[in-house]
């Protein structure tokens, strides 16, 4: 998955906006090593598994494999492991033994991140979050604790005991919970956001026009061309150190309006560690955090 992603259908000029997706990426090239400790036997026994339409399956040593095939004009063979399998697309000109003899060359990294695959899925079936007295969510990084107790009204939020107190009595139902945190946290979202923006905005050199909350499934952040400034609340789930990539990403548009190298020589001139706070946030999915 690239990190820009044009608009669907033009737009005018001052309308223009970059923006930096939630979603996980798609899988590194093939020629990346393997992870040794991602390498393990599938869940699943392919070996008598019904075929769909363009699937093979193929035989690698005590594992069986079933890929989808693609013809294509592309001159080399690609592959792409999702929440599909395993999918190539080769040349029409290559022979079926070619194709399965560069399968059975990339096999490790196949397998590694088939597995990896499994164990993502597994972890986005976590059970949903139960909005009551003693559950527990992240908030910059660190889990902390709602508290249902009194002096009703008061909201208040003890830093040192990591306990956010909701001042709601023990009737309160799960939905009234939720509203609740969720008003909390885009408070401090909407606060600390801000603070962070004017922070990197003075080390660039630039001004943003507007800045706004966004609750977008898609997309952590976004800039205009004219200056405006979306940043996904959720966000306040992560480190601060997440949240200023972020925040140094989209100022970084107001000098480059595009994913160039000039653009992350910007990002990097403010924020140095981008890279690695880069590579942590594209390996935490929504489906990790709390649903509201």
């Amino acid at each position: 998955m690239k990190l820009l992603r044009p608009p669907t259908s033009p737009t005018p000029a001052d309308s223009v906006q970059l923006e930096l997706p939630l979603l996980a990426p798609e899988a590194p090239s093939p020629s990346q090593p393997p992870d040794a400790s991602l390498l393990a036997p599938p869940a699943l026994d392919f070996s008598t598994a019904p075929l769909g339409p363009n699937q093979r399956r193929l035989t690698l040593g005590e594992r069986a494999l079933i890929y989808n095939l693609k013809r294509s004009s592309l001159r080399t063979i690609g592959f792409v492991i999702d929440d599909r399998g395993l999918s190539i697309t080769a040349p029409r000109w290559v022979t079926l033994a070619e194709i399965e003899h560069a399968i059975a060359e990339k096999q490790k990294w196949i397998f590694a991140k088939l597995a990896e695959w499994r164990t993502n899925a597994a972890r986005r079936m976590l059970p949903p979050m139960e909005w009551q007295d003693g559950a527990a969510l992240p908030f910059l990084g660190k889990t902390i604790t709602l508290k249902l107790e009194s002096p009703i009204g008061a909201l208040m939020f003890d830093a040192d005991t990591g306990v956010l107190h909701l001042g709601l009595p023990p009737t309160t139902t799960e939905q009234q919970i939720k509203d609740r945190v969720q008003g909390w946290l885009q408070t401090q979202a909407r606060r600390l956001f801000g603070e962070r923006l004017e922070v990197y905005a003075e080390r660039l050199g630039v001004r943003h026009s507007a800045y706004a909350l966004s609750s977008a499934a898609t997309r952590w952040g976004s800039c205009t061309a004219d200056g405006k400034i979306r940043l996904n609340w959720r966000l306040v789930h992560f480190p601060l150190s997440l949240i200023d990539y972020v925040v140094a990403h989209e100022l970084a548009h107001l000098k480059e309006m595009n994913h160039s190298p000039r653009f992350w020589d910007t990002v990097e001139s403010i924020f140095p560690e981008f890279r690695e706070a880069r590579e942590q946030l594209r390996s935490h999915p929504p489906e990790y955090l709390p649903a509201f």
